[in-house]
């Protein structure tokens, strides 16, 4: 079969794609798998009920044949975007109306349309590019640019802390500020945990104002909602930011849908882009939020249940890897927020890739380091010694799965 250039690129093997399919062998196979890979969250008890509720809601007003039998607009449903809106103005101060919030099949599908909106050829025939300012970075942007070499990155800089922690450091000195179109940052990041400090986030707001870019604050994890965060952090919103939330680490991943908040120009391409590619956004995570919102507040919930829950979750792999992993040389990133750890193993003899199909062959599921490279011009070998491991599954799969980790690792460091 002859692809295009697109299709071909876009239907090959990638970290998404590998990470998606096993994802789908544990729906079909969970008693098999070890999964510490995926993104998935937990299913956390405290929420449960409120879903069940609001569903029930939904029931008992009749509104299964317009949730089911019919399109919301594409920008997304009325009463939630209205709703946020005021919420968000009550908590926040920010002055927006309902034109700055906008509903999508997902945080993939928010980046996709977001890259190139702004990246990619421009009319004069230039590449333009989006900027990813910290390295590693999420798996999900690494094919988001329809052209190639429309994402740019470098090598975040590395701190050691104590005997067993390291922080990364966004390298601004080093930064590719060559034909930038846009700024995109997550925050906590996805696959480190490392939240950007305020410091860093001016610098960021200084330089996109600098090349009159905008920034794009991946908050899937963080600020206002679910606020998986563990350290302090202040949120900024301006006209040229654009804020991209998600329902999934709430707790509804299959409802995929993701939330952007940008100024109106913004917001109206979008759902123009919207209606093309997907007519209009699932309908039933806003109908979810919704009646979450006429009942509690959103943001107290995500702090009084979601967020203690992956503390208790970050606290428990940590003390859990601590023991599985004594002896070996390994580094775990400064937990920070998101519901990952992302481990190093210094001078590991073999690669990433081959760690995680060893891992696989015992049912063990990670994601290899070198997934998390968008944007970088070269390979980075250290990435090759890093894993991200998940910490949002049960006491006992940590537990089996550390073990997996540790024996693999050390017989690699032994030569085997």
């Amino acid at each position: 079969m002859k692809f295009s250039e697109f299709g071909a690129r876009f239907s090959g093997r990638s970290g998404t794609r590998d990470l998606m399919d096993d994802l789908g062998a544990v729906a079909r196979e969970p008693s098999r798998w070890i999964n510490l890979g995926g993104g998935n969250p937990s299913v956390i008890p405290a929420m449960k009920p409120l879903f069940d509720d609001a569903l029930a809601a939904i029931t008992s007003r009749g509104d299964w044949p317009a949730l089911l039998g019919g399109y919301d607009s594409p920008q997304g449903y009325q009463p939630f975007i209205e709703a946020l809106t005021d919420d968000l103005n009550r908590r926040s101060g920010w002055n927006l109306t309902p034109r700055h919030i906008m509903t999508t099949p997902g945080s993939q599908a928010s980046f996709f349309m977001l890259f190139n909106l702004f990246g990619g050829y421009d009319p004069a025939g230039r590449l333009r590019r989006v900027l990813l300012p910290q390295s590693p970075e999420y798996i999900g942007y690494s094919q988001s640019g329809i052209a190639p070499g429309q994402l740019a990155s470098c090598r975040s800089r590395i701190e050691l802390v104590g005997e067993r922690q390291f922080r990364y450091h966004i390298d601004f000195g080093a930064l590719p500020l060559d034909d930038v179109a846009a700024i995109c940052v997550s925050r906590p990041s996805n696959p480190t945990g490392k939240l950007a400090s305020d410091e860093e986030m001016a610098q960021l707001y200084a330089l996109a104002r600098r090349l009159d870019v905008p920034i794009i604050v991946d908050s899937a994890y963080g600020l206002p909602f679910p606020g998986i965060t563990f350290v302090p952090g202040t949120v900024v919103r301006d006209d040229n930011t654009v804020f991209c939330l998600s329902l999934s680490k709430l707790g509804l991943p299959g409802a995929r849908t993701g939330i952007v908040i940008a100024n109106p120009d913004i917001i109206d391409a979008l759902t123009g882009m919207n209606a093309m590619l997907n007519l209009a956004p699932n309908p039933l995570g806003a109908r979810i939020a919704l009646a979450l919102l006429q009942q509690h507040d959103l943001v107290a919930l995500a702090r009084e249940r979601v967020l203690p829950h992956y503390v208790e979750r970050s606290r428990l792999a940590q003390a859990i890897a601590e023991r599985a992993l004594a002896g070996l040389p390994w580094r775990i990133h400064a937990s920070e927020g998101a519901i990952f750890l992302w481990l190093w193993f210094p001078g590991l003899p073999v690669s990433a890739e081959v760690l995680y199909e060893r891992l696989k062959a015992r049912g063990v599921l990670v994601i290899p380091g070198t997934y998390f490279a968008p944007g970088l011009p070269a390979p980075w070998p250290h990435l090759g010694e890093c894993l991200r491991v998940s910490y949002a599954q049960p006491d006992a799969v940590l537990e089996a799965g550390f073990a997996a980790i540790a024996a693999e690792v050390g017989a690699a460091y032994r030569g085997g």
